[in-house]
């Protein structure tokens, strides 16, 4: 089935993989490398709408086991789809409902036909297949949508992985001949665990059934980082240059540039809106504690380097009040802060590589940038 998301690369770094790019979706136009924030239930956690379309979000992630299971794809269905349920005018990519499906290890039985589960919220008993994903994700209706694959976790031997691989790889057969809306993308995901051998024989076949984007997922679950960035530099070079390569549940500032580097485009994790409710916040010299007592007086901006409203209008001290007394706002100034700023390093880094000195940026920012958090 053809698809009516078009991509195109508009300047690439000579010295590494990193590249520039636009993806053309039924919602608009999207610039990448990009982060997209997840609004796993239908919302980014605390944030309007039109707040995310301020700080820059022109694509968002949400979540299709959530929403099967609440309000009902059925319901979205008839409200108009995601965008109007949702008053969200821009793009929307669904995950599959896989990674969701596997983390319940106590609650589903995974065979070939699918994967049976109890729902977290009320132990009712679902049966969620390739074609089941396809549908649900039709009735939703984002511009880009998840073949449904069996995600492992870290660690996990080498034959646990090549089932796996192997059963997502037919899983995303099923689901390019279940699929019938030709304004959604659907896109097929790498599996192999951390076995180079697996992660080739995923790409290779991927690549043979012409999906028009591809996502790497089964990385950061826990094993370690440089693990995670060689399999990404085996994977990258073995997919169409031509289509968006999509890392799936990456979101910290380091992750993001190194990723950048070996060719990846799009991106989503929770972390940020995540740290941000329990008071940790992103600056340009590492990761902040602001409910620490070291922030109590200090009256300045979260980051002095930072152009955002949050940024601009209020203090360290008054965050850290706010969050110390449990008031929402200050979930909601630290989430908005934590969400420009990788929103705005994604900018900043396709304009670094369009100049032509991605490399020097890359490493400028990560000499300043602590991950470890900081104290005052």
């Amino acid at each position: 089935m053809g698809s009516s998301l078009k991509f195109e690369i508009l300047g690439r770094c000579s010295e590494t993989r990193a590249r520039v790019g636009r993806l053309h979706t039924p919602h608009g136009v999207v610039e990448t490398p990009v982060f997209m924030p997840v609004g796993t239930q239908g919302t980014v956690k605390s944030m309007d709408p039109d707040e995310l379309t301020e700080m820059g979000a022109r694509i968002i992630l949400v979540n299709t086991y959530h929403l099967y299971l609440r309000p009902g794809h059925e319901i979205v269905r008839e409200a108009g789809g995601l965008h109007a349920f949702m008053s969200w005018n821009h793009a929307i990519l669904t995950d599959s409902g896989g990674f969701q499906v596997m983390s319940l290890a106590d609650l589903r039985e995974v065979r070939d036909e699918g994967v049976s589960f109890k729902s977290h919220l009320d132990g009712s008993v679902h049966f969620l297949s390739p074609e089941r994903a396809i549908e649900i994700q039709n009735a939703l209706g984002a511009d880009i949508i998840m073949a449904f694959d069996e995600c492992t976790p870290y660690p996990c031997d080498w034959e646990y992985a090549r089932r796996a691989m192997r059963r997502t790889t037919e899983w995303a057969r099923r689901c390019r001949e279940a699929h019938k809306r030709p304004d959604q993308a659907l896109f097929g995901i790498v599996q192999g665990g951390t076995y180079h051998d697996l992660r080739r024989e995923s790409a290779e076949a991927l690549v043979e059934l012409e999906f028009p984007g591809y996502a790497i997922g089964g990385l950061s679950v826990g094993e370690p980082r440089d693990e995670m960035l060689s399999t990404l530099e085996l994977v990258t070079p073995l997919l169409p240059s031509d289509r968006p390569r999509y890392l799936m549940g990456v979101g910290t500032p380091e992750d993001l540039l190194e990723s950048v580097a070996l060719g990846i485009d799009m991106f989503d994790c929770v972390f940020p809106t995540r740290v941000a409710r329990h008071g940790t916040v992103f600056t340009k010299g590492g990761r902040v504690i602001i409910r620490d007592a070291a922030y109590a007086r200090d009256f300045g901006p979260l980051d002095p380097e930072c152009k955002c409203r949050v940024c601009r209008k209020y203090s360290r001290a008054y965050i850290r009040h706010l969050i110390k007394a449990k008031e929402i706002l200050g979930l909601r100034l630290a989430t908005y802060h934590n969400l420009y700023f990788l929103i705005s390093l994604m900018e900043e880094t396709r304009k670094a590589i369009l100049r032509g000195q991605f490399l020097a940026f890359k490493g400028d920012f990560l000499s300043r940038y602590r991950p470890t958090p900081l104290q005052k």
